[in-house]
């Protein structure tokens, strides 16, 4: 058996490319991305320093975040005004600044390429790249390459995916 590296399915010996998801399987150099552990966010916690080579980091200068409703997993937004939102596909040279793809975003509809969120002053807009899928911000369908603002509590869906936004308080 051959696993997918993107979908996780369990191919026949000798497949060249994944039934499931049509990620090649051999004869390609695979992408490495870096997991982002979220272990260490619970404020609550202890203040022990962490004891592996990962930086701890408490999201404490997170201007935003991405709280991932369908999983609970929250994404800080920091060191940086935009991000790109999407998944990785084996095999393309589409990188997003946020990688979806262990939130089941393929099974979801998410784009390679999805959407961007960025911060300008004191607003957050998100736009929508032209995904195949669209992108929602409380149930309204937006206009692909067009700004909108988002606020506090707004519900995206990024095709399936749902996120809500969360915008620290200044």
């Amino acid at each position: 058996m051959i696993l997918c590296s993107n979908c996780k399915h369990a191919n026949m010996a000798g497949a060249i490319f994944c039934a499931e998801c049509g990620a090649q399987l051999i004869g390609k150099d695979t992408l490495t991305t870096q997991t982002i552990r979220t272990d260490h966010f619970n404020r609550a916690s202890s203040s022990k320093p962490a004891t592996d080579t990962y930086q701890s980091f408490d999201g404490s200068d997170a201007w935003g975040s991405l709280h991932l409703l369908d999983t609970g997993q929250v994404l800080p937004l920091s060191a940086r005004n935009e991000f790109t939102l999407g998944r990785v596909s084996e095999g393309q040279p589409i990188m997003p600044d946020i990688d979806l793809s262990a939130y089941q975003a393929y099974a979801a509809g998410v784009s390679r390429l999805h959407a961007v969120i960025k911060r300008e002053g004191g607003r957050m807009v998100f736009m929508d790249l032209g995904s195949a899928n669209g992108t929602f911000i409380n149930g309204k369908r937006l206009s692909p390459n067009v700004e909108q603002s988002l606020k506090h509590g707004d519900i995206l869906a990024l095709g399936k995916l749902k996120i809500q936004i969360l915008v620290k308080n200044e």
